[in-house]
């Protein structure tokens, strides 16, 4: 069964990570709804037990559906690097250990390329990966995909953004997302798509369900 998202409607952003609250808050604001997070109404972090980006976005959407009885949208993402087979993929988060030391997970990832002898550009591609599940109180759900491609550089450049974004160049840019701003690194307007993976995805998702041109 198809469901919409009313105009006005309070969404729950599923996530404790307090940089994708504020980039999903930024990416809903323009079409009028309230966001509160999972956070910030107490409700536990469920297992990712997922294979795959759709399955964890899923787990994490309906779970928050469910436990506050409003409508709930999630982000599962990383970076998929093709020199280490994939990894970190959908353990991205957890490369960065419990306490979130995302400078640790960029120097684990820059340690296995250096291993590998992946140091020229052509040998250190990948790809931002960002699925969003909207789901709703009775369970029902729909993920939304976008990517976009890149290379991997060192040392870390930029302080904007969160995570990976300062070791990520994407494709056709000479900065990092760590040097984007919010806007360059969304930059989606109801007309592009945008550049981020999480813009493209909410391009998907906002064509879907919010009417978006």
């Amino acid at each position: 069964m198809v469901r919409s998202l009313n105009k006005g409607e309070t969404l729950v952003v599923a996530s404790h990570n307090e940089g994708k609250v504020r980039e999903i808050n930024e990416l809903i604001a323009p079409f009028g709804f309230k966001a509160v997070s999972a956070g910030s109404l107490g409700l536990p972090e469920p297992d990712e037990t997922g294979t795959t980006f759709e399955e964890n976005a899923r787990i994490k959407s309906v779970a928050a559906a469910t436990a506050a009885g409003l409508p709930a949208l999630s982000d599962d993402s990383g970076i998929v690097v093709d020199a280490l087979g994939g990894d970190p993929g959908i353990y991205s988060a957890r490369w960065g250990g419990p306490d979130k030391d995302f400078a640790r997970a960029m120097r684990m990832i820059e340690e296995k390329l250096d291993a590998a002898g992946a140091r020229a550009p052509a040998e250190r591609t990948g790809r931002f990966v960002a699925v969003l599940s909207l789901a709703f109180p009775d369970g029902a759900s729909e993920e939304f995909r976008g990517e976009v491609e890149g290379t991997l550089v060192w040392p870390p450049r930029g302080e904007n953004g969160f995570g990976y974004d300062p070791v990520f160049l994407p494709v056709g840019f000479d900065r990092t997302f760590g040097e984007m701003s919010a806007t360059e690194k969304h930059g989606w307007d109801g007309k592009s798509e945008g550049l981020s993976h999480r813009a493209r995805a909410f391009a998907c998702f906002a064509r879907a369900k919010l009417g978006a041109a």
